[in-house]
C-alpha cells in the first residue's frame, strides 16, 4: 500500500508564496501518473496540476501561470510551487496517485490565503 504525506501548507497573505510537498512511502513516479487536488468547504474536490509517469504536466485554468508541479525521484516527493497567491485558492489539498488499477490519497494540507 503506498502511503502519500502532504506538507508545507499554512497561512500566506495574499501575492504570495508557498511550496506542497506530497513524499511518497515507495519509489512510484515512474508508474503512477500523480496529482495535486483541492477541495474547499462546500465545494467538490477538484484537480489543479498533475503530472505524468512520463512528465507530462498539465494545470487547471484557475491555476495557470502561478502554480508547477514538479517532482524529484530519487527523493520520491513531489512539489506543488505556488505563486501569487489568491484567496480563492484556499483549501485543503491533497496529492493523489493514480495507476496500476489503484488509487492513493494523502490526508490534506491546509492552505490559507487571507490578509
Amino acid at each position: 500500500q503506498v502511503q502519500l504525506v502532504e506538507s508545507g501548507g499554512g497561512l500566506v497573505q495574499p501575492g504570495g508564496s508557498l511550496r506542497l510537498s506530497c513524499a511518497a512511502s515507495e519509489s512510484i513516479f515512474g508508474i503512477y501518473n500523480m496529482a495535486w487536488y483541492r477541495q474547499a468547504p462546500g465545494k467538490q474536490r477538484d484537480m489543479v496540476a498533475g503530472i505524468t509517469k512520463d512528465i507530462r504536466t498539465n494545470y487547471g485554468d484557475s491555476v495557470k501561470g502561478r502554480f508547477t508541479i514538479s517532482r524529484d525521484n530519487a527523493k520520491n516527493t513531489m512539489y506543488l510551487q505556488m505563486d501569487s497567491l489568491k484567496p480563492e485558492d484556499t483549501a485543503v489539498y491533497y496529492c493523489r496517485a493514480l495507476g496500476l488499477g489503484y488509487v492513493y490519497w494523502g490526508q490534506g494540507t491546509q492552505v490559507t490565503v487571507s490578509s
